[in-house]
C-alpha cells in the first residue's frame, strides 16, 4: 500500500513540475519576462543544477533590463560552479549595457580557461555560438584543437566560416575534413550544397570548383575526382562529371556502375547527348550483363522518348533483337516491361503488351520485381479503360510494398485512376494524402492534381470541364495527342473565362512543346501571363516560356521571365531552378 501511494504521490508530483514548466515556456514565448523569470525561478529551487532554467532567468531579466541583479545572478553561479561558460554570460551582460572593454575581458579570460583545460571548448564555445559571437566561437575551437591534438573540430570550424562569410576557408576546412574523415563527406556536401543553391557568396561555386580542381592536380588519390564529379552533377554539367569518372574508370576498372548511374542522371536531366555518350562507353567497356541490361534498357527508353511512328518498326526490331540476345530471364526484365510498355502505347497493342507482362511474372522474381511488373500490367489494364481491374494491382503494390517510394507512386497512379473515371470526390482525398508524400515528385504531383478538382469543383459544382478535363488527360495518357488537343481546345471555346480556363491553356502549351511546335506553345503561355496574371499557374507560365527562349538562345527574352519567377513567385517549385538560369543569363562567375 505503501509503495502505492508513493507511486502516486511521484506521479502527481512530475505532473505539477510538468505543467509548471509548460507555464513558464508559455509565458516566455509570449514575452510575459516578468511572469516567466518568477516561474523559471520556482522551477530551480527544484532543481537547482538545471543550467537552462538558470540561462532563461538571467535571458528574462536582460529583456526587462535588469543589468545589475543579472551580474549578481551569474557571479554568484560562478562562484559556486565556477564553469567557464558562465564567464561568456558575464561578458555578454555587460555588451548588453555596451560596455564592450568589461565584455571583451570576460570573453577573453573564457578563452584563457580552455588554454588550461580544452576540455571547457564544449560549455564556451556553445555559449559564443549561441550568442552569435562566432569569432570568439571560432577561437574556442581553434585553440582548444591546438593544444589537443585528438579533439576535431573542423565541422564546427567549417560552418563557422560559412556564417562568418569567409567562403574560401570553409571550403579548405571542410575539403581537408572530408579527406581526412570520408565518414563526414555526405554530411559535409549537404552543407556545401546549400550554399551551392542559396543566395550564398555570389563567387561560391567557382571557389569550390578551383579548390577541388587544385587538390586533383596535387593529389593523385581518386577521392578527389569522385568529389568533383559530385560537384559537376549539382551543377549539371554532366559532361565534365563524366570526365572524372572515366579518369576514376581507367584506374580503377573494377565497377561502372557509378557511369551507368551517371547515365540515369543524365537522362533524368534531358541532356540526352550526355546520356548516349555515357551509355555508349558503358557498352563499350563492360560484359557485365546486368550493367548491359541496364544501359541497353536506358537507351532504349530514351529513343522509345523522342521516336515518331516511322521510328516504330526499328525500335520494335532492336527491342526483339536485344531480348533474343540476353533472353527471357529475371536479369532482362526491364527490357522485357519496356517491351510490353511500347507494344501497348505506341503500338496500340494492348492484348500482347499484357501477355507479355504475364509471362514475365512467370518467372522467379523478387518482390520489387514482382511490383514493377504488375504496375506496367495496371497501366496497360487503365489504358484499356479497364479502370477497376487496374486499381486492384495498384492496391496490391501498395499493400506488398507498404511505405516504399513504388508503393507512394502506386497510391498516385491510383488516384489518378479515380480522377480518369470521374470519381473526383475519391480521387480528391487520395491526392490530398499523398500531398504530404516524402517523394518531392510525388507530392507535387499530387498537390497539382488536389488544386485543379478543388478548385475546379468550387468554381463549378456539376464539375462539367472538369470531367472533360480529365477525359483530355486521360486522352494524353493513351498516347492519343491530337484527340486530346482537339478535346482541350473544346474546353477553351466552351468554357472561355472560366476557372478551368488556365490549366487547359497549361496543357495545350506542354503538348505543343513536346511536339516542337514552340510558337504555338508560347502563345499559350502568353495568354495565361496576360489574363490569368493572379491564378496558380503564372509562374509555370513564366518559366516555361523562359525555358523555351534559353534553348532558342534568346537570352534578352527569357531573362526577365526567370527574373519574374524570382521576385513575384519565391514560393514556386521552379524558384531554384529559375535563379540559377537568371543567374547564368547575368553572367555570374559562380555558374
Amino acid at each position: 500500500m505503501k509503495n502505492i501511494f508513493l507511486h502516486i504521490t511521484l506521479f502527481f508530483s512530475l505532473f505539477c513540475f510538468s505543467q509548471n514548466e509548460q507555464l513558464a515556456q508559455y509565458y516566455y514565448d509570449k514575452g510575459d519576462f516578468e511572469k516567466a523569470k518568477i516561474s523559471y525561478e520556482e522551477l530551480l529551487k527544484e532543481i537547482p543544477l538545471n543550467s537552462q532554467y538558470f540561462l532563461r532567468i538571467i535571458d528574462c531579466s536582460q529583456q526587462l533590463q535588469q543589468f545589475e541583479s543579472a551580474e549578481k545572478a551569474i557571479q554568484e553561479r560562478f562562484n559556486k560552479y565556477n564553469q567557464g561558460n558562465l564567464l561568456v554570460e558575464l561578458g555578454y551582460n555587460f555588451q548588453l549595457q555596451k560596455n564592450d572593454d568589461k565584455a571583451k575581458m570576460y570573453y577573453e579570460q573564457a578563452l584563457e580557461r580552455i588554454k588550461k583545460n580544452p576540455n571547457e571548448v564544449y560549455g564556451i564555445s556553445n555559449s559564443f555560438e549561441r550568442k552569435v559571437l562566432l569569432d570568439y566561437a571560432l577561437k574556442s575551437y581553434q585553440t582548444a584543437s591546438a593544444l589537443e591534438p585528438n579533439f576535431n573540430f573542423n565541422y564546427q570550424i567549417g560552418l563557422l566560416y560559412g556564417q562568418l562569410s569567409n567562403m574560401e576557408m570553409m571550403i579548405s576546412t571542410f575539403l581537408d575534413e572530408a579527406f581526412a574523415n570520408p565518414q563526414n563527406s555526405i554530411r559535409i556536401q549537404n552543407q556545401l550544397v546549400r550554399f551551392m543553391v542559396d543566395e550564398g557568396d555570389a563567387n561560391f561555386n567557382e571557389l569550390l570548383r578551383k579548390a577541388l580542381i587544385v587538390r586533383t592536380q596535387k593529389n593523385q588519390d581518386i577521392f578527389w575526382n569522385h568529389y568533383l564529379s559530385w560537384f559537376y552533377v549539382q551543377q549539371k554539367e554532366f559532361e565534365k562529371a563524366f570526365i572524372q569518372e572515366k579518369a576514376i574508370y581507367k584506374r580503377n576498372p573494377e565497377s561502372l556502375a557509378n557511369i551507368v548511374n551517371l547515365g540515369q542522371l543524365a537522362i533524368d536531366e534531358e541532356n540526352d547527348e550526355a546520356a548516349k555518350e555515357i551509355l555508349g562507353f558503358v557498352l563499350e567497356n563492360t560484359q557485365d550483363l546486368e550493367l548491359l541490361i541496364q544501359a541497353n534498357s536506358y537507351l532504349m527508353s530514351m529513343k522509345i522518348k523522342k521516336a515518331s511512328q516511322n521510328d516504330f518498326a526499328v525500335i520494335s526490331t532492336e527491342l526483339d533483337g536485344l531480348l533474343k540476345q540476353f533472353e527471357i530471364s529475371p536479369f532482362t526484365l526491364s527490357l522485357q516491361l519496356i517491351q510490353a510498355h511500347f507494344t501497348a502505347f505506341n503500338l496500340k497493342n494492348p492484348e500482347e503488351g499484357k501477355a507479355i507482362v504475364k509471362k514475365a511474372l512467370g518467372l522467379q522474381l523478387n518482390d520489387y520485381d514482382i511490383a514493377n511488373a504488375k504496375m506496367e500490367l495496371a497501366d496497360i489494364l487503365l489504358f484499356e479503360e479497364k479502370f477497376n481491374q487496374a486499381l486492384i494491382y495498384y492496391s496490391q503494390i501498395e499493400l506488398d510494398l507498404k511505405n516504399d517510394v513504388m508503393a507512394h507512386e502506386a497510391s498516385l497512379k491510383a488516384a489518378k485512376t479515380s480522377y480518369f473515371k470521374t470519381d473526383f470526390a475519391w480521387a480528391l482525398k487520395q491526392f490530398k494524402e499523398l500531398k504530404s508524400a516524402n517523394t518531392q515528385l510525388i507530392a507535387n504531383d499530387a498537390l497539382e492534381y488536389f488544386l485543379l478538382i478543388n478548385d475546379n469543383t468550387v468554381a463549378d459544382s456539376t464539375q462539367t470541364a472538369l470531367k472533360q478535363f480529365a477525359k483530355g488527360d486521360y486522352l494524353l495518357y493513351q498516347n492519343r495527342n491530337q484527340e486530346a488537343v482537339t478535346q482541350f481546345q473544346s474546353i477553351l471555346k466552351n468554357h472561355k473565362g472560366q476557372e478551368i480556363e488556365a490549366v487547359t491553356l497549361l496543357r495545350l502549351g506542354k503538348i505543343y512543346e513536346n511536339k516542337g511546335d514552340f510558337a504555338l506553345a508560347l502563345s499559350q503561355y502568353q495568354t495565361i501571363i496576360d489574363q490569368h496574371s493572379d491564378g496558380i499557374y503564372i509562374d509555370e507560365a513564366l518559366y516555361f516560356s523562359a525555358e523555351i527562349y534559353n534553348e532558342q538562345l534568346l537570352p534578352e527574352k527569357a531573362k526577365p521571365l526567370y527574373e519574374k519567377v524570382l521576385f513575384n513567385h519565391q514560393d514556386s517549385i521552379y524558384f531554384v531552378e529559375a535563379r540559377k538560369k537568371f543567374r547564368q543569363l547575368r553572367g555570374d562567375t559562380n555558374l
